[in-house]
This record gives structure tokens, C-alpha cells and sequence, in this order.
């Protein structure tokens, strides 16, 4: 497994983080256990997830994913083993995105009990919230930090000017600023971050934490047409994709997944992983076979060619 820096923290993770989004939605406690074994069996390190996980889901409230996670650390006892990032600043129940000091400081205690950790390794931003100034969030993040609640701050959907402000307002006051960033960043959508992320990204030193590298599985090659939506409870939000720019791009990727003998869902996650910018792509599984494309996707080596293909059939 090659590893990577996080940032500028000693912290090295592996090339694809487990992303959280699922458990306690598409899947159960005993299935998201199954899936964490697996990951973590084959060498990898890093899970992703967030407050708000998965409170869209009928009857849930939010955390449920934080409380998996941390039933599941509790029963191996690996949480020197992984590095876990959560996020706090989405809507829990109040209406509005608050990244507020109060809201903050709640959060992360409520994140750690779920977790059952007494520490978080990279605790993200998840939305912008535009009534808190950048100051109060970066000194209320940077308190948790000096009482060992957390270790490292990231951002999310933040805009880039927003993260640019709060870095350079932690730099002047001596305080930890954002080390990484967590955008939506696959072979379809591409223009948003490479047009106004990218260059502040690399400026900032910024670790790259894709999300969606799947596109919600379009990506997987599955959703080739409209009668292929009702393959999963994401189908719905397919319709997006499929014109013909998202076609092209899949017609790529069958040309590079044949040459590979690999799955189209590997090859999405290679463009990602042989970016410079990106340190660790972030995807979800839900089944064994899913998750062994997923361990697949680690190994494969793009050719120039095979790169060059992908980006100019995905080019916007």
C-alpha cells in the first residue's frame, strides 16, 4: 500500500478513504462492519464521515454513521490504526449550516461521544455558514485543537476565497489552518474544482479529498441509459450525467478498463489517484464485490495514453 502525507502533518494515509456516507443508509451495522474489516484487512487506513450521516434517511436523526463507525472501534480496538475524519457544521435539526463557535464546540463533543474516541484526526468544515466570520470558526477550531479533541482541520464545500481568508487569518494569528480540502471532484465534474480550487489548493498546500469520485455511481458504467436508474436507491440522480459529454467519458473508460482488465469503477478511481493534486479519493461500498473493485482500483497504473484518453473525452 503506498501511502501519502496528509498536508503538512505527519499523518500518512492511504490513496482511497472509506467513505461514510452509507452506513446507516444503504447499509446496516452488521454490513458497514463487514465493509470496515475488509477495508481496513487490506491495508487501508482512512474513513471519512460526517455529523450529518445519515439524517435524510426516514427515522434517522443524524450520527447514525459516527455511531456505526464507533461501534465498530470499540469492538477491534483499532483506532490507533485508522485515521478518522468527521465533519460538523451541517444542518442538524436547527434549519440552518452553523459554524459558529457554540455550534462547533457542541458538535465535536457530540461527534467524540458517537465516535467513541476522545480524539478526531481531521475534523472538516461541511458547509460554508456566511452569518459566522472565518476569525470565530478558525479560533474556535484551533481550541479543540489545544484540548486534544481534534488534531487537524479541513474544509469541504467552502469556496475557495472563504478557505483563502481563513488560512490567511490563522497564518497572522499563529493558528493551525485548514490542511486539507474536500471537494467534488471526478471524471465528470471537473470544471468547478480545477477552475477555482485547484491553483489555491496547491498554494495553500492543500491535501485534495475528493468526494462523489464515483459521480453517485455513474461512473461504475451501470447507468447507461433511463431504464438503469432503478438499479439503486442513487438511480435518481443519475439523469445529470447521462447526455453526451457523460458518454463520451464512459466510452473512454470502457476502452481503458478492457486494456487494464479492470472495472470501470477502478479506472475512475486511478484518474483520481494519479492526479498530483489529490491525496486520497473517497468512495463507498456496500458489498463484497464492490469492495474488492474498490481494493483492485489501488493497484492500477495509467499509462500516459490511458490518462491522456480520460481527460480529453471528460474535458468540459
Amino acid at each position: 500500500m503506498e501511502y501519502r502525507k496528509l498536508g503538512s502533518t505527519g499523518l500518512m494515509v492511504s490513496p482511497i478513504t472509506f467513505g461514510g456516507n452509507v452506513f446507516g443508509w444503504t447499509i446496516d451495522e452488521a454490513q458497514s462492519f463487514k465493509m470496515l474489516d475488509a477495508f481496513t484487512g487490506a491495508g487501508f487506513n482512512f474513513i471519512d464521515t460526517a455529523d450529518t450521516y445519515s439524517r435524510w434517511m426516514p427515522g434517522n436523526k443524524g450520527g447514525e454513521s459516527e455511531m456505526i463507525i464507533g461501534n465498530w472501534l470499540k469492538k477491534n480496538g483499532k483506532r490507533n490504526e485508522v485515521i478518522i475524519a468527521t465533519k460538523v457544521g451541517g444542518d442538524m435539526g436547527s434549519g440552518k449550516r452553523d459554524l459558529s463557535a457554540n455550534h462547533i464546540k457542541s458538535g465535536v463533543n457530540e461527534s467524540l461521544k458517537r465516535l467513541q474516541t476522545d480524539y478526531i484526526d481531521l475534523y472538516q468544515a461541511h458547509y460554508d455558514d456566511l452569518d459566522t466570520s472565518v476569525e470565530e470558526t478558525m479560533i474556535a477550531f484551533n481550541e479543540l485543537i489545544k484540548e486534544g479533541k481534534v488534531r487537524y482541520i479541513g474544509a469541504s464545500n467552502l469556496s475557495a476565497q472563504r478557505i483563502k481568508e481563513s488560512n490567511d487569518f490563522a497564518h497572522k494569528q499563529g493558528l493551525q489552518p485548514y490542511i486539507s480540502l474536500q471537494p467534488l471532484y471526478n471524471l465528470y465534474d471537473r470544471e468547478k474544482f480545477e477552475t477555482e480550487y485547484l491553483k489555491m489548493a496547491i498554494e495553500e498546500n492543500l491535501s485534495v479529498l475528493p468526494y462523489y469520485a464515483l459521480a453517485s455511481g455513474f461512473l461504475s458504467g451501470k447507468y447507461r441509459n433511463e431504464a438503469d436508474f432503478e438499479k439503486s436507491t442513487r438511480g435518481k440522480g443519475i439523469g445529470k450525467y447521462l447526455n453526451d459529454r457523460g458518454l463520451r467519458i464512459l466510452k473512454a473508460m470502457d476502452v481503458v478498463a478492457s486494456e487494464q482488465g479492470v472495472t470501470l469503477s477502478g479506472i475512475a478511481l486511478a484518474w483520481l489517484m494519479h492526479k498530483p493534486s489529490v491525496t486520497s479519493a473517497i468512495a463507498s461500498v456496500t458489498n463484497d464485490q464492490q469492495m474488492q473493485q474498490l481494493i483492485n482500483a489501488a493497484r492500477i497504473e495509467l499509462n500516459n495514453k490511458q490518462r491522456s484518453l480520460l481527460d480529453e473525452a471528460s474535458r468540459y
